[in-house]
């Protein structure tokens, strides 16, 4: 996980936003080779711990509605990349080319298994096999797929200089972002509109806190405030 030469970065980030959180980070080289032990180790373990509870939950779904168990959607991570993110499938199958892109209060397309695994967070579960193969961390901004990584202002960019997360401070505080988006589209905003000017600029605020103040220590603790 440690950070690109400056002139090896993407163009599109390489702004003096973003160089002030890079020359931080770049100070915190071994924080980084730690962040990205733990995640490897972490990971592998809950994989194989949590085997069983992936297969009682693919089975639940496989037989609550058509389609298939994962949701694979491209979303974005460290430096502009495209990965696919796993997570398990809480929505009627093409729910994505039906909807917008973001899950709204009282959403028709979830299942009804959907519903119970989104309320536990467990649908989330899948993506260690992301942090495993490097396209995520447990920490780090939450993956936005393209179009809203496209209404990045030049310092949202910096969330880039690492790998996307599971789990943030902006997760936990807006975990209830539904809610936020309805009241918006209630006066008369679209759904994507609400996302990019209400919620978006406010998870960034709690994102870019964590660039200025990583620790490998700051993670662990946010790992363990978002189990309980």
């Amino acid at each position: 996980m440690l950070l690109r030469k400056w002139d090896d970065i993407p163009e599109f980030m390489r702004n003096d936003e973003v160089k002030k959180y890079y020359d931080i980070l770049i100070k915190k080289r071994f924080s980084l080779m730690l962040k990205r032990f733990f995640d490897i180790i972490m990971s592998l373990l809950l994989l194989i711990v949590l085997s069983p509870v992936f297969l009682i939950l693919a089975i639940w779904i496989k037989a609550d509605s058509k389609g298939t168990v994962f949701y694979r959607q491209e979303r974005i991570t460290q430096y502009g990349r495209t990965f696919r993110i796993f997570k398990f499938r809480t929505m009627v199958s093409n729910a994505d080319k039906i909807g917008t892109l973001v899950t709204t209060q009282n959403d028709s397309r979830i299942t009804r298994v959907g519903e119970k695994i989104r309320k536990c967070r467990l649908d989330e579960t899948p993506q260690l096999i992301n942090i495993l193969k490097g396209d995520m961390s447990f920490v780090g901004t939450r993956p936005e797929v393209q179009k809203y990584v496209d209404a990045y202002t030049d310092e949202m960019k910096a969330t880039l200089l690492l790998p996307a997360g599971v789990t943030s401070l902006a997760s936990l505080k807006y975990r209830d972002e539904d809610e936020i988006i309805s009241q918006e589209t209630d006066r008369g905003k679209t759904v994507d509109q609400a996302y990019i000017e209400n919620v978006l600029p406010e998870k960034m605020k709690f994102n870019l806190e964590y660039l200025n103040n990583f620790n490998i220590l700051k993670d662990v603790n946010l790992c363990v405030k978002t189990v309980i």
